[in-house]
């Protein structure tokens, strides 16, 4: 059974080597400074931190998988969005529906924000049908971004 609650300051411990497999998987295009990753985190448990929220995702007692959202809104659907920012499970908890019971718990916790959002690589096919399954569908934007420090 898949448990859902927010991430706590003490889960470093089982939380980062997954975000570190995260993004070292074909779920992410280019490499991110672990740096970056531990700051992430620690924003995600940091209850002063309003844009980020870190979930923390386990089967019985075991971290089985996290999840990272953020709101925004967005002119063109006239409300809120949600972003779910990275999604990731442990390779023995995939394929077992728990991915789907989670966009079930979000989409209730969320229920008035107008859109949901992600970003998918192509390499990642399972995400990818697991997603259009749910009703997701690819928007024809392109993205452009500009870092700074």
């Amino acid at each position: 059974m898949l448990t859902i609650r927010e991430m706590r300051a003490e889960d470093a411990s089982a939380v980062l080597p997954m975000v570190r497999d995260f993004y070292h998987s074909p779920a992410v295009e280019h490499e991110v400074d672990t740096a970056v990753l531990e700051r992430t985190f620690r924003d995600a448990v940091d209850r002063a931190e309003p844009f980020l929220r870190g979930l923390l995702l386990l089967e019985g007692e075991k971290s089985v998988g996290y999840c990272y959202v953020t709101g925004y809104y967005a002119a063109e659907v006239g409300g809120r969005c949600l972003m779910i920012e990275e999604l990731y499970f442990t390779p023995d908890c995939r394929g077992k529906g728990y991915g789907t019971q989670v966009f079930q718990w979000i989409m209730d916790q969320y229920r008035d924000y107008k859109r949901l959002r992600l970003e998918v690589t192509e390499a990642n096919r399972r995400a990818v049908q697991l997603y259009e399954r749910l009703g997701f569908r690819f928007l024809q934007y392109g993205q452009m971004v500009l870092d700074r420090e």
